[in-house]
């Protein structure tokens, strides 16, 4: 067990809050709720959740009710599968919550969102979002369930040998792939050396991407790193958790 970690948290601001989710994804998002109804906030809050149906629909009277407490909720529920009379109760509207749906609601394109839910779940609301005009560094995720892990190791074979990666370069410390021949400007918009290293096709092995599992632990050659979110277990000495590390200076890593 520890303690709760990661940076699917809600921001400080007073602009409107969108909290989308779908199944038991609801968790993460019914805490901001919580949040939101301790403070009483007068946010713009927009709930919209996707359920198969109301026996399916996790926390539904609770999420009402901590909407009624708030002056600016709003509450839209689409049940996937639902019986027709199921499909029309309040709130709650037949179908799945799909880009079309969200264009209707007329959210306000300067708003926070949320997103929590299934991996396709999650890549079609993105999507929907950034289409109606939400600003994509507004859109924040947490996948409900568990990435597919990619262990190939070093001796691995990838589909295409390393390279620099698209894009611009990068402005900030220079790292150095070893095995892979790869050195490469460090972007401020990358979130960690496993991203960097993904957008080069240098072979990589990772699971949880959190600095949970040290599945992606890497020997450090030369230079430092910073880490964020901070692992749960710092590595032995020499070496680094790619999947949450940003470099600090110019660095070598052996893969």
């Amino acid at each position: 067990m520890a303690a709760p970690r990661g940076d699917f948290v809600l921001d400080d601001g007073t602009g409107p809050v969108l909290l989308i989710s779908a199944g038991i994804g609801v968790t993460p998002v019914l805490s901001m709720l919580h949040e939101l109804a301790t403070r009483r906030s007068t946010r713009d809050i927009w709930w919209l959740h996707g359920a198969r149906g109301p026996r399916e629909h996790p926390f539904a009277a609770e999420v009402h009710a901590l909407l009624a407490s708030l002056p600016h909720g709003h509450e839209h529920v689409f049940y996937s599968a639902a019986t027709p009379p199921e499909g029309h109760r309040r709130h709650a509207a037949a179908g799945r919550l799909s880009k079309d749906k969200l264009a209707a609601l007329g959210l306000p394109a300067g708003a926070s969102a949320y997103v929590c839910g299934p991996a396709s779940f999650m890549t079609d609301i993105q999507h929907a979002l950034t289409a109606i005009g939400i600003d994509p560094a507004r859109i924040h995720t947490e996948l409900f369930g568990a990435l597919p892990s990619i262990n190939p190791g070093l001796a691995g074979q990838t589909h295409r040998p390393p390279h620099q990666p698209p894009g611009p370069p990068g402005s900030g410390p220079l790292v150095t792939f070893a095995r892979s021949g790869i050195s490469t400007p460090f972007a401020n918009d990358r979130r960690s050396l496993l991203d960097l290293a993904d957008a080069c096709d240098v072979p990589t092995r990772w699971s949880c991407r959190s600095g949970v599992c040290h599945t992606c632990v890497t020997p450090l050659l030369s230079g430092e790193v910073r880490y964020r979110p901070a692992p749960l277990e710092p590595p032995a000495e020499g070496q680094v958790l790619v999947c949450c590390a940003q470099p600090a200076t110019d660095i070598v890593l052996d893969m």
